[in-house]
């Protein structure tokens, strides 16, 4: 047989397809050569199953990938389906037009088509990325049939004659061109053929021309070995001088090396998988050798399919800078790390594998078409995680709260950037209390409701009975309107009635809902737990509660905790501390201390020069401190925000914090402040004031620069007043 012919391009497929654009990845050739002799292993293992085979007792699938640096070429060799003449005029020459489709529209009622990779027919034209010629050697399964021997050298020329393969199978010879030469070398295809084809479901062997050589025992030997020298049983003398006997060896070619697991963890079972087998995998798979804290084995068959198992790691705070991997599989085929198409962006920090052949993948493999059932692949993930967290803290809440630190920011990333894992895990967040005790959500308004006193101003059945007799009052109102107007505008009243009533239930409503919003519960919070020590320390003392939230990400986290949970109201622990930790007191004490606080407020103002200073005195549960510095939670958020806009190039100016200073009515030297008021501008009496600002700014946050110097000359003068010592 001799022929000659042009490549045939179908319309359809008339994009470029050829050489270097056709993939985003040069090494990609690899696993695309790879694939389509698995998938012809694979199509004859399933001939073999409908009876349209028979399979030899011996018989084992298997994908050979030989090297030969000298001779710049790689050849992908398996014992499959094969193909005759005609079949290579229809799945080679005519590009675009798949074999492995054709295949499974065949067979489709006989066997399933799991394990067939290809889908496009484009696969085998990616070898022209790195090649001059390639050549191709097949013979088919079929009896009778004429080996055939394929040649192209890159263009839309080929030739095809008979060849001389005597086994079903099919040989691809790539001749390298010279930029991709490192091809050739062992150890780069070695680290290509495991990136991409680690679990393939055919064995994959790397074989290297020549074949060097190594030493194994006679009872190694394999019937597929080629001995090269019988190495002798030896007797030899130790150093000792005592007689040792050496066994007889066998010096052989060195044998292929196997590369892939083709029975992957994830394809187990999760009920018969151990404990070691996780952790085995996942060393493996990711070389990482710290053991992670658990995982999710993913097992789904219907309605699509999809397995895998997600790790989760040890995650340091630093949670910007953490990036885990986890791996897209169709088929057992790799596609690519961390598609976010499929894998929702919070899980982005896990390090797993997903396996789905049901993904539409485009004609390189190795992205996504727009695809709606996309989506549900990410929300099942989604669904999946959540219910594993949901589940460990319900029934294995002591492991939960062990992981909780290194998981969280994974779980508040998710909470922000995801509705649905948000709905799902709001009531299995975990929050850490001062005396290092975890609670979720419902249990700290639980515990806050009871300790910190966040009662409602005013309680619904209040204030729907205040809504109620209001819009009874509007509805007589309009009732008596109605009645005096004559009975030509009666039609006109009655539509004024009517509107003045929805207005009249509207305001109602208005009126409870703002009611409602005055139903504040909060939550104290600790942001720094070495700047306000102080704070923590008078909040234990007084057991009162407020909870570690001490990671960048817990600020925008509060924010939409808040957002969804009305009523709740998250407050930095030095911020209006004085509500938490003052008496009760009458409303005759409250008027004095507010006109005491007036009188100082005026005096400190012109001492330290801040004209928007607050100061308020207050009754304190303890007698210390004397002072301490308020700033207002809303200010310092926005201050927050407009920090982090400037860091990014969008600076907005600075805002001013609402600085509240509250003395402590209880101290000594607040009370020597209000008993001595004619000499609050004095000498004795600005040292106290300054050094009462001073100490409660302390308490939130290091002095620096002018401010530092002033306090520490201002000690100094104060220490040598009390050793009398003159200056």
């Amino acid at each position: 047989m001799q022929k000659n012919g042009s490549l045939s391009i179908h319309s359809e497929n008339i994009f470029p397809i050829i050489k270097k654009w056709m993939y985003s990845d040069q090494d990609i050739f690899v696993r695309e050569q790879i694939s389509n002799a698995t998938d012809a292993v694979t199509k004859l293992e399933k001939l073999s199953l409908i009876g349209e085979w028979t399979k030899p007792s011996d018989f084992k699938g298997r994908v050979t990938v030989t090297v030969e640096p000298d001779k710049k070429t790689i050849r992908f060799s398996d014992n499959g389906i094969g193909m005759t003449a005609e079949e290579v005029e229809k799945y080679i020459t005519q590009i675009a037009f798949s074999g492995a489709t054709e295949f499974i529209e065949k067979y489709k009622d006989k066997a399933n088509s799991d394990q067939i990779i290809g889908h496009f027919g484009l696969g085998f034209y990616s070898a022209f990325m790195v090649a001059d010629k390639v050549e191709i050697e097949t013979l088919s399964y079929k009896e009778g049939s004429t080996p055939v021997h394929w040649v192209c050298d890159g263009g839309t020329e080929y030739s095809m004659t008979d060849g001389e393969k005597k086994e079903h199978g099919t040989d691809i010879t790539l001749h390298l061109n010279e930029d991709c030469v490192k091809y050739a070398n062992e150890w780069e295809l070695r680290s290509v053929i495991e990136k991409y084809c680690s679990f393939m479901p055919v064995e994959i062997y790397l074989d290297k021309l020549p074949r060097e050589s190594e030493i194994i025992s006679k009872e190694e030997k394999l019937d597929s070995d080629v001995v090269l020298e019988e190495i002798p049983e030896k007797v030899e003398k130790d150093e000792k001088g005592e007689e040792r006997k050496t066994e007889a060896k066998l010096k052989i070619e060195k044998r292929p090396v196997l590369l892939n697991d083709t029975h992957p963890l994830w394809g187990e079972s999760p009920s018969s998988v151990k404990k070691e087998q996780y952790l085995d995998f996942y060393r493996k798979t990711f070389h990482d050798y710290k053991e992670p804290l658990f995982w999710i084995h993913l097992n789904m068959d219907y309605p699509y399919h999809l397995k895998g198992i997600l790790y989760f790691p040890k995650i340091n705070s630093e949670y910007e800078s953490i990036e885990g991997t986890i791996k897209l599989y169709n088929n057992q085929v790799f596609i690519a790390d961390n598609i976010k198409e499929v894998i929702p962006e919070y899980l982005l920090l896990l390090k797993g594998v997903i396996d789905c052949p049901d993904l539409p993948l485009n004609v390189s493999r190795s992205q996504l078409q727009n695809d709606g059932f996309v989506k549900k692949i990410s929300d099942y993930i989604t669904k999946k995680v959540a219910e594993k967290l949901s589940g460990m803290c319900k029934t294995e809440r002591e492991s939960y709260e062990k992981y909780w630190d290194d998981i969280s920011p994974f779980i508040k990333y998710g909470v922000l950037r995801d509705s649905k894992f948000a709905e799902k895990m709001t009531d299995y967040i975990l929050f850490k209390d001062l005396e290092e005790k975890y609670c979720t959500l419902p249990e700290l308004k639980e515990k806050g409701k009871a300790v910190n006193g966040a009662e409602a101003e005013m309680d619904s059945d209040a204030v729907n009975a205040v809504a109620k007799e209001e819009k009874s009052i509007e509805e007589n109102e309009a009732k008596e309107k109605n009645t005096s107007e004559t009975e030509n505008s009666a039609a006109s009243d009655k539509n004024n009635e009517a509107d003045e009533k929805e207005s009249s239930v509207a305001e109602g409503a208005d009126q409870s809902d703002n009611k409602e919003e005055e139903k504040i519960q909060k939550v104290y919070y600790v942001s720094d737990a070495v700047a306000q020590s102080q704070y923590i320390s008078l909040f234990k003392e007084h057991k009162k509660e407020a909870v570690y939230l001490t990671e960048r990400i817990d600020q925008p986290f509060i924010t939409e905790l808040e957002a969804k949970n009305s009523g709740l109201r998250f407050q930095r622990i030095d911020a209006d501390v004085q509500e938490a930790m003052k008496e009760e007191l009458s409303s005759d004490d409250e008027e004095k201390l507010k006109a005491e606080g007036e009188k100082l407020e005026k005096a400190f103002r012109t001492v330290l020069s801040k004209d928007k200073l607050h100061v308020k005195v207050d009754r304190l549960l303890s007698e210390t401190p004397a002072s301490l510095l308020s700033i207002s939670e809303e200010s310092r958020r926005m201050q927050d925000m407009m920090k982090m806009y400037a860091v990014s190039g969008m600076p907005m100016g600075e805002l001013p914090l609402e600085e509240t200073l509250v003395l402590n009515e209880r101290h000594p030297l607040v009370q020597h402040l209000l008993q001595h008021e004619d000499s609050l501008e004095k000498e004795d009496g600005k040292l106290i004031e300054e050094q009462l600002y001073d100490l409660a700014r302390i308490q939130n946050a290091p002095l620096n620069g002018e401010a530092m110097k002033n306090f520490i000359a201002r000690s100094e003068k104060i220490l040598l007043s009390l050793t009398k010592v003159e200056k």
